[in-house]
């Protein structure tokens, strides 16, 4: 377990040292300030910014410095920002005097957004924890008197949001109007693509999204619904390469690489599903999903040493969690160590008792133990629970 740790850490670090792109950088800073050390990630920022001193690392660390209650500093690297692309750290500046409870200012900065190519839309402004403070204010309610959105984006908001709750008739009769309107739009199409998806008509979705993307290659939004689109049809090669296209195009976002490595281990890629789960407990070296699917796959690799590592260093940090006693328990019933794999079942029954494939697999290790009778009490409990893939161990050992 040392040396796979050593090796997270090492990864981790690496960062700072091997000539990594900004989206590196901004994925390490992001997960410090989600692990509380913003000190830490406005360091990392820092160095990236030496080699690079582009909008999106100064927008990167100003969210440290925020996390860090250092308003002044975050407010000086938002103005650096719209130095490096103007209007980019317009919405940042907005949040900030918000948070400081001047409405005024806050508002100034936020119709900056508004009138340029960074501006928010109208849900992610509204659902912005930042504004609560002024949100009561004069300033903030003659904000929302101004038509900021026209009647094609609210309709497509409206769209948006129909497919979210599930009701795509409703979805589609706004698309149906705004269509009259507003033929050959690309957002309007992107509407389509969207309740093509909705309604499972994948092939249709993957083939309007990749007409859009034929004139917007980078386009994150319809990347990301292709690889949807992708994922659902069961083409985990293609999502796997819209999710690298994603990572290429410099999306900051660690979870893509959760996403690429489940792609990989469907398409039987288990080394590459190994690197990026590896890269992704860098940046998030406790996080249990992570371990879990590392030792999974480690296991699928063939390496049961190697995945027990990781599954035991899961259940160290999440030492009440029923899944993680099943990932180990599972790994020893692989490897044939039975009073092991009991053990683990047994601790995972006492905080999940409902669990009737654990009542089965525990009842086969039992029985591999010698213990028939210990074995015939968890077949006959997995069968109560509605397993009935204990019938033939029941019919076989426990019938006389």
């Amino acid at each position: 377990m040392k040396k796979i740790l050593l090796f997270i850490l090492f990864f981790g670090g690496s960062l700072l040292i091997s000539g990594q792109k900004p989206v590196d950088y901004l994925m390490k800073g992001k997960a410090l300030i989600e692990s509380g050390n913003s000190g830490e990630a406005i360091s990392v920022l820092s160095k990236a910014l030496e080699i690079s001193p582009e909008s999106r690392l100064y927008i990167g660390r100003a969210e440290a410095f925020m996390a860090g209650g250092d308003y002044s500093q975050a407010i000086n690297d938002y103005n650096s920002a719209n130095k490096a692309a103007p209007s980019s750290g317009e919405y940042g500046l907005a949040r900030i005097y918000a948070l400081k409870g001047d409405a005024a200012t806050s508002v100034y900065h936020l119709e900056s957004n508004m009138k340029s190519s960074f501006r928010k839309s109208e849900k992610e402004i509204i659902l912005d924890p930042s504004f609560s403070l002024i949100e009561n204010r004069p300033e903030w309610r003659q904000f929302w008197k101004k038509e900021w959105y026209s009647a094609r984006e609210k309709g497509i908001a409206e769209i948006e949001y129909d497919l979210s709750t599930g009701n795509i008739a409703q979805a589609k009769i706004t698309f149906s109007e705004l269509s009259g309107s507003y033929s050959g739009q690309d957002d309007i199409i992107y509407a389509g693509a969207l309740i093509n998806f909705s309604e499972k008509k994948y092939a249709e979705s993957a083939k309007i999204i990749s007409g859009l993307l034929a004139d917007e290659p980078d386009n994150e939004k319809y990347l990301r619904l292709l690889s949807r689109t992708q994922e659902a049809s069961g083409n985990s090669a293609g999502a796997s390469s819209t999710y690298s296209k994603l990572l290429e195009i410099g999306t900051p976002d660690p979870e893509l690489l959760i996403l690429r490595a489940e792609c990989y281990r469907k398409t039987g890629e288990t080394g590459k599903a190994i690197d990026d789960i590896a890269k992704y407990l860098g940046l998030y070296p406790g996080n249990k999903k992570a371990l879990s699917f590392a030792g999974k796959l480690e296991s699928a690799a063939g390496d049961n040493i190697k995945a027990l590592a990781y599954f035991s260093e899961n259940l160290k940090l999440h030492p009440n969690d029923a899944e993680c006693y099943i990932d180990r328990a599972n790994s020893y019933f692989v490897s044939r160590s039975w009073d092991f794999a009991i053990k683990d079942y047994s601790m995972s029954l006492d905080l999940q008792p409902e669990n009737s494939e654990v009542w089965l697999n525990k009842g086969i290790s039992l029985l591999n133990s010698g213990k028939i009778s210990d074995a015939c009490f968890d077949f006959r409990k997995s069968f109560s629970l509605g397993n009935k893939k204990a019938t033939p161990y029941l019919s076989r050992n426990c019938i006389k």
